[in-house]
């Protein structure tokens, strides 16, 4: 099966928003302060949460992609897309959460005991229809459950902060642990070859999944059943 998808561009415990001061991480990543916190989920390695991110994390982004943090062959990266780092500073800028639901992106933190080891980025389109995208940009946490635990409550606020009403997960079939963390919570609605796939990634293989408002519930049972 081949998809035709063309993507239009634009050019652990829960806890409620809160504000913290700023803090120095040990990683060298900048930290937050007066930043709003949608959520905080305990995890096996400590305390994972989401929240907005502020213009001083932008390069933490930056140097993640164009200072060898990501492994773009791995992630299927098409580095025309990825422009300059200040191509990418200015595009993360407008990234920046405003508060308007109808925003066509937003940036998002994943802290771990309050320091920024990583971010998730929602692209909104017409019709309702939203594309997330996650990474941990901290080599050291990666793969030590903070994802799956955050899940549900990252779908959660896309939608809490947005006005979409569809999610979609496009993520390459050869990427394994993401699928099988996705796995858990949303069944492959589509598999096929993507010829202009959403974010910076290459054309390829890709499943696709779906997840909208009714679904957000469900997920957080499932996340429930997982830990009990």
């Amino acid at each position: 099966m081949r998809l035709a998808h063309t993507v239009h561009r634009p050019a652990c415990r829960a806890r409620n928003a809160a504000t913290h001061n700023r803090r120095r991480d040990p990683r060298g990543i900048a930290l937050y302060k007066h930043s709003m916190i949608h959520a905080t989920q305990l995890c096996r390695a400590g305390l994972a949460g989401l929240r907005d991110l502020e213009k001083s994390e932008i390069e933490a982004v930056v140097a993640y992609w164009h200072r060898g943090g990501a492994d773009l062959a791995h992630l299927g990266v098409d580095t025309a897309r990825m422009g300059t780092p200040d191509d990418m500073r200015r595009w993360y800028r407008s990234r920046l959460r405003t508060g308007d639901k109808a925003q066509p992106q937003i940036a998002y933190a994943i802290t771990l005991d309050a320091n920024l080891v990583g971010y998730t980025l929602l692209n909104r389109y017409e019709r309702g229809i939203g594309h997330s995208h996650w990474h941990i940009i901290a080599r050291d946490v990666r793969a030590q459950g903070i994802s799956s635990a955050l899940y549900p409550h990252r779908i959660k606020m896309y939608f809490d902060t947005s006005d979409i009403q569809r999610l979609t997960h496009q993520t390459l079939t050869r990427n394994i642990g993401v699928n099988r963390m996705l796995d858990k919570f949303v069944a492959v609605a589509e598999t096929g070859f993507v010829t202009n796939p959403d974010g910076l990634a290459l054309p390829g293989e890709f499943h696709m999944r779906y997840v909208t408002r009714a679904d957000v519930p469900r997920l957080f049972e499932i996340a429930a059943r997982s830990t009990a």
